[in-house]
């Protein structure tokens, strides 16, 4: 946003990664502590109503609250008790039922309105929490698909970062958290019926960390998998496992939004097998760009593995059409300007 020429203030935790990572970025960076916060103390508030008040638009990811604490119902707060004009943009993308509607819509006596970065969030805010329509946004969040792109020199590098079995094929890919929502073990069966059948030597790369990460390795020797699977840590450069990968395999049993593990496959032109979730069926069409399958089944999810490598014609064409897909419609550069222009929508309104 910055380098759109967009004046921009950033309001977080002292001491924070993401504070650190903005330090020099040219953002007017205001910072509280985290652990008094949730008390909403006058300081607090003064330092929180301060920060919002320089600005036009002020947005806010929604997550679980703390001791009652959540960040979109103080600044909501803030904004009232301050006499602020500034416009209260909640955005989200995964649903969790437990949550309040207060979190996406504080207060209706402010402006405000939210954002959702799918198609399945915004219908769920409207259907299931009642928030009038014209006060959700859809905006796709998009991926940076000058960064997601295959080249040959990302390929050679990917080899020798990800040493595999010679005959490893097809070489399915599952990037992220290790922890229950993302039904992993149902991956592992349906591994394990794949190497039993028709692909004897299938091989999975497990990329991440996390809570299960001991309960899942334990998992593939009891299964005898561990010529089948390869497990590496966490990357903040993703690119490089795509370069490996013939399938992204997003095996999730619930809280999902548009994950961004899909959108930077299919943008490095690596098809996709999902469960359907969320907003996956929003970019995971049938048999063009992808599969879906209902979340928890093995069975389905060995079936459409299959399908996507059973023809290589057709697997060619999942592949552009995936990359396709996701360059022109999920671009983030074109989607920061769909961002900017709508702000600049409701402050006009305001």
């Amino acid at each position: 946003f910055i380098e759109k020429n967009q004046q921009v203030s950033l309001l977080a935790p002292e001491g924070s990664w993401i504070v650190e990572q903005c330090r020099h970025s040219g953002a007017i960076i205001s910072t509280y502590d985290w652990d008094e916060v949730i008390q909403e103390s006058a300081h607090n508030q003064e330092i929180w109503t301060e920060a919002l008040g320089k600005c036009d638009v002020a947005i806010c990811t929604v997550h679980p609250p703390r001791e009652g604490f959540h960040c979109s119902t103080f600044a909501a707060r803030c904004i009232k008790e301050g006499g602020l004009e500034t416009h209260l943009i909640p955005k989200t993308g995964t649903i969790v039922p437990e949550y309040l509607r207060v979190f996406y819509l504080p207060d209706e006596t402010i402006h405000a309105s939210v954002i959702a970065i799918t198609d399945f969030t915004r219908r769920y805010l409207v259907e299931a929490y009642n928030i009038p329509a014209e006060k959700v946004a859809l905006i796709y969040q998009g991926t940076d698909t000058e960064r997601f792109q295959h080249s040959e020199s990302a390929w050679v590098e990917a080899q020798h970062r990800y040493p595999l079995p010679r005959n490893a094929s097809p070489i399915l890919g599952s990037i992220g958290s290790f922890e229950h929502r993302k039904g992993h073990p149902v991956l592992f069966e349906a591994l394990e019926e794949l190497a039993n059948n028709s692909h004897p030597n299938v091989h999975l790369m497990m990329v991440g960390d996390g809570p299960d990460e001991s309960i899942l390795k334990e998992r593939v020797k009891i299964l005898g998998l561990e010529r089948h699977v390869s497990f590496f840590p966490f990357t903040d450069e993703p690119n490089y496992v795509y370069e490996r990968l013939d399938i992204t395999v997003l095996p999730s049993l619930y809280k999902e939004g548009l994950p961004n593990v899909l959108l930077e496959s299919m943008s490095m032109g690596v098809p996709v097998v999902s469960s359907n979730i969320g907003g996956v069926s929003e970019i995971v069409f049938e048999g063009e760009t992808g599969y879906m399958v209902e979340p928890g089944d093995k069975s389905a999810l060995a079936d459409a593995i299959n399908k996507v490598w059973a023809s290589q014609d057709n697997y060619q064409d999942i592949r552009r059409n995936a990359h396709k897909l996701i360059v022109n419609q999920f671009n983030k550069t074109t989607q920061f300007d769909r961002f900017i222009s709508h702000f600049h929508t409701i402050n006009i309104a305001d």
